[in-house]
């Protein structure tokens, strides 16, 4: 008895189990979902959580990726405003934001028809684009004349506009590669060259009126110090004069305590460091050395 109530609960839960599998579904973080009633979509779903539907063949749940998709264009040639050759390859981070209108348009949801849809109204947008800008904006040795940005953004509001009607949503477009065509490179490869050329002969004429103003600089410097030298011993010189001329009178009183005095201090110069000196004794200031009787020996020279 207890067996056969317990096999019916068991069986009760599992039809309701299946009952709630039939008539709830749920749609996770990264979904959306839309579901179609006898195949034509009727209610769009973006948000997550558990939402009620009628059993198939009535109602079918098809469940979307709502994730950022990667989509890239072709690599072909366009042509600038300035009529140069270029080769352009774009690429596109998409999403659906209208599930209904994207099941209709795709066949069913398919990512891969998504992005088939894209390919048109991004060449459409890039090509009218790129019309509108000189080749210097996509090429050139100066960064300042580059405008990358300015070229995404304007095909990006060109390609939302387009992609509206098949319900998605471009989030960002980017210049992935660009080339030239074989037959302009060596022309472009020379321009650039030559425009090198002309801001390497600026930085050097800036280089040398700049070496020039430091040397000048440099040379006023040099004549002030020396100028400033020049007037600072002239006053020493005339200090020194006036000093010697003091000393001259004072001298000129005694010539032999002078003379004396000169030897002395000119002896001690010599003698000031440890040395061994060969010299005439009769040579001043040495001959202080001497003893004067030791001075009458000596011969006298011829």
């Amino acid at each position: 008895m207890k067996t056969g109530r317990l096999n019916l609960v068991i069986g009760t839960s599992l039809l309701a189990l299946f009952l709630l599998l039939l008539f709830l579904f749920q749609v996770r973080q990264t979904e959306v979902a839309v579901v179609t009633t006898f195949g034509k979509a009727t209610r769009p779903i973006t948000e997550p959580g558990l939402y009620f539907k009628w059993p198939w063949p009535v109602q079918k749940v098809t469940k979307l990726d709502k994730r950022l998709q990667s989509s890239e264009g072709k690599f072909e040639e366009n042509i600038t405003s300035d009529y140069r050759s270029l080769l352009i390859m774009m690429f596109t981070g998409w999403r659906i934001s209208d599930p209904a209108l994207f099941y209709s348009a795709s066949n069913g949801g398919s990512i891969s028809e998504g992005e088939r849809f894209l390919e048109n109204p991004l060449r459409t947008a890039k090509n009218a684009v790129v019309g509108r800008h000189p080749f210097s904006h996509f090429v050139s040795v100066n960064p300042a004349d580059l405008k990358f940005d300015e070229i995404e953004k304007e095909v990006l509001t060109a390609v939302q506009e387009a992609s509206k009607a098949y319900g998605i949503a471009i989030d960002v477009v980017r210049i992935k590669r660009i080339g030239l065509p074989e037959s302009v490179t060596e022309k472009v490869f020379d321009r650039m060259k030559a425009e090198r050329n002309t801001e390497i002969e600026r930085l050097r004429s800036e280089g040398q009126r700049e070496a020039a103003e430091v040397k000048s600089a440099a040379d006023r410097e040099r004549d002030r110090l020396l100028a400033e030298a020049d007037a600072q011993a002239a006053r020493i010189r005339g200090e020194g004069e006036a000093e010697a001329a003091k000393s001259f009178s004072v001298f000129q009183q005694d010539p032999e305590l002078a003379i004396l005095i000169l030897k002395l201090n000119a002896l001690e110069a010599a003698l000031k460091e440890r040395s061994t000196l060969i010299v005439d004794p009769r040579t001043p200031p040495f001959d202080l050395l001497v003893k004067p009787e030791a001075k009458t020996a000596l011969p006298s020279a011829k």
